[in-house]
C-alpha cells in the first residue's frame, strides 16, 4: 500500500510547466485497426497496430506532457523498449473493450489483467477508464465501476482518469448526443476521479456562445479538473475547441486523432509524424499554455 497522496500530487507528472495538460492518446484498438485499413487492401495485423503505436510514441512523446497507451497492443512493449520520453508521464488504459449492440466498443469493463501496482513500479503515473453513458440503462453499474476504478488507482498511488462518452440508448428511444455529454458529467463528474476526460460539446461545431455555455456547464458540474478528447471533432476545428474549453474552465486535452490520424494516409508515415503531427501537437500545447494558468 502506498502512502496517501492528493489529486494535485498525483496529477503533477501529467502537467506541462504551465500547469495545463497536453496529453497524447494512442490507446485506440479496433478503431485504429479500422483507420489503418482505410489505407491498405490487406487485413491489418496486430503487429501493424502495435508498430504504429510504438512509432507514434517514440516520435510524439517528447512534445506531450503525458501519453495514454493500451495494454492489449503496446503498453508492455512501450515500457520495455523505452519509447516514451522521460519528460512525458505514462498513462495505462485500464478498460476492456467488447463489441456489442452493433458498436465496435459496445461494452466496457475494468481490465482485470491490468495490475496497477506493477504498472506503477514500471513507471506509470496514471490509469484511464472509458465509461459508456447511456440515458436508459447502466446507471448503477457505471457508478460502481467508476468507484472501484478510483479505489484501485488510489491504492496504487496512481492518478485516476475517467472518460465518459455519450452513447445511444439501447431501448431505441430518441436521444440527443450532446445532452448525453452533459448528463454523463452530472452522473460521474463528482465521484472523486482525479481527472475527467470529456467529449467536446456539439463536437465543436456549435456557435461559439453555445459551445462556451456547454463548457461552462461541464466546469460547474465536474468537481475535478477536466480535459477534452478529439474523437468526433474535425481535426482542423480541434485547436479552437481546446481554446474555448480552456477559456471556460478545462485544463487541456488528452487526444489522439487530432494529432496523428492524418499521418496514416501519408506516403511516409514516420516522416509525417515527425513533421506535421509534431507541429499539430506543439500548436495544441501552445493553446493550452496560453489559456491555462495554475
Amino acid at each position: 500500500m502506498t502512502a496517501p497522496t492528493s489529486p494535485a500530487h498525483r496529477l503533477a507528472p501529467l502537467r506541462r510547466p504551465s500547469g495545463g495538460f497536453a496529453m497524447l492518446a494512442i490507446d485506440q484498438r479496433e478503431a485504429l485497426r479500422q483507420m489503418l485499413a482505410e489505407h491498405q487492401p490487406d487485413p491489418v495485423s496486430d503487429t501493424q497496430v502495435r508498430e504504429f503505436k510504438l512509432l507514434a510514441a517514440r516520435i510524439l512523446t517528447p512534445h506531450a506532457s503525458a501519453v495514454l497507451i493500451d495494454r492489449q497492443f503496446a503498453l508492455a512493449d512501450a515500457i520495455e523498449q523505452g519509447v516514451v520520453a522521460q519528460t512525458c508521464g505514462l498513462i495505462g488504459s485500464a478498460d476492456h473493450f467488447e463489441s456489442a449492440h452493433g458498436e465496435l466498443v459496445g461494452n466496457v469493463t475494468i481490465d482485470r489483467l491490468v495490475e496497477p501496482a506493477r504498472l506503477r513500479d514500471q513507471g506509470a503515473v496514471a490509469l484511464k477508464l472509458l465509461v459508456l453513458y447511456r440515458p436508459d440503462s447502466g446507471h448503477t453499474e457505471r457508478i460502481d465501476m467508476v468507484g472501484e476504478f478510483i479505489e484501485l488507482c488510489r491504492s496504487a498511488g496512481l492518478a485516476s482518469i475517467i472518460e465518459p462518452v455519450s452513447r445511444r440508448p439501447l431501448d431505441g428511444s430518441t436521444w440527443d448526443w450532446n445532452e448525453g455529454v452533459l448528463a454523463a458529467a452530472e452522473e460521474l463528474g463528482r465521484l472523486g476521479a482525479d481527472l475527467y476526460k470529456a467529449e467536446v460539446p456539439f463536437h465543436g461545431e456549435a456557435p461559439e456562445t453555445k459551445l462556451r455555455t456547454a463548457c461552462r456547464s461541464l466546469t460547474s458540474t465536474i468537481d475535478s479538473e477536466w480535459v477534452v478528447l478529439s474523437s468526433g471533432v474535425a481535426p482542423a476545428a480541434f485547436p479552437a475547441a481546446v481554446q474555448v474549453a480552456c477559456d471556460e474552465g478545462a485544463s487541456g486535452f488528452l487526444a489522439g486523432r487530432a494529432v496523428w490520424a492524418a499521418s496514416l494516409s501519408a506516403p511516409d508515415v514516420a516522416d509525417d509524424l515527425r513533421t506535421n503531427a509534431v507541429d499539430r501537437l506543439r500548436r495544441l500545447a501552445e493553446v493550452v499554455d496560453g489559456a491555462v494558468h495554475h
